[in-house]
């Protein structure tokens, strides 16, 4: 059957496959592979391995279809070119997908999905909420990792009125905190739903079972809230140490006028 006439992948005849979903990188750059024949775009999905497929996003996210583990090792080593700031450890989620003609399109109690059909449109939308999901968990670790630093600032905030911490390294918070933000909102788009909905209405249901399965509109406003606190807590700090700076300023003017005030005084009553 041609899977670009029908639309539908075959996976050799597997009812039920593997899904993995890696965040890769910051970016990937697909312009080389569009010129390729692939299976569907928006997002680019491409023949991976030696039955199954692809779906990459441009920000750094794969989706992998019915791909075991060597044909996995291969793929990932042929994308590195395209890989903008590949990370060392790759954020992943995995998970399977059985074909179910007569079934709702829901997530099993074991975590199973089941879709009526292996449609390229059906494994984009489970592609977009994989890649969402995995990108989340990333910055979810990240963001971590980060308060663990906040807390000895904030400690020192209430104990000593003051972050005692470098201006430089706060200054990373806020352009990491910026980062993230951007990445989150300019690149991902998060809450946005995918393109293949507007003309698949269809499948809206499939979407947003799992976007609640996966918690994503919960996650992601959580991790908001958590890079407006850091933000704050950074921008607090290093107002405290403006003003800091701003009075030990004032106290070197004052000194200076009282020395020159001496000085006069000096002048006037030991060297008339």
């Amino acid at each position: 059957m041609d899977i670009l006439e029908t639309n539908i992948i075959e996976f050799a005849g597997e009812k039920t496959i593997n899904v993995r979903a890696l965040f890769v990188g910051e970016k990937l750059d697909l312009r080389t592979l569009e010129n390729t024949n692939y299976l569907g775009d928006s997002p680019l999905t491409i023949a991976a391995g030696e039955n199954g497929c692809a779906v990459l996003q441009r920000y750094g996210a794969i989706v992998l279809f019915g791909i075991n583990p060597l044909e996995e090792v291969a793929f990932i080593n042929n994308l590195q070119p395209l890989i903008t700031k590949p990370f060392k450890e790759s954020e992943f989620e995995e998970v399977q997908i059985r074909l179910n003609p007569d079934s709702k399109e829901v997530i099993t109690d074991n975590g199973v999905i089941e879709l009526k059909e292996f449609s390229v449109e059906r494994l984009q939308i489970v592609a977009d909420v994989l890649s969402k999901s995995v990108i989340l968990s990333h910055y979810e670790n990240t963001i971590a990792r980060v308060f663990d630093k906040i807390e000895p600032i904030a400690a020192s905030i209430k104990r000593f009125g003051n972050g005692r911490h470098g201006g430089e390294d706060l200054l990373k918070l806020i352009g990491n905190n910026i980062m993230v933000q951007q990445t989150m909102i300019g690149l991902v788009e998060i809450e946005d739903k995918p393109e293949q909905l507007w003309d698949f209405p269809i499948l809206e249901r499939l979407y947003v079972r799992l976007e609640d399965e996966y918690e994503i509109r919960e996650r992601n406003k959580t991790l908001e809230r958590k890079l407006e606190l850091i933000s704050h807590t950074a921008q607090t700090v290093l107002d405290l140490m403006q003003h800091k700076s701003a009075v030990r300023v004032e106290w070197y003017i004052v000194i200076l006028i009282v020395i020159e005030v001496l000085l006069n005084i000096y002048e006037l009553f030991f060297m008339a």
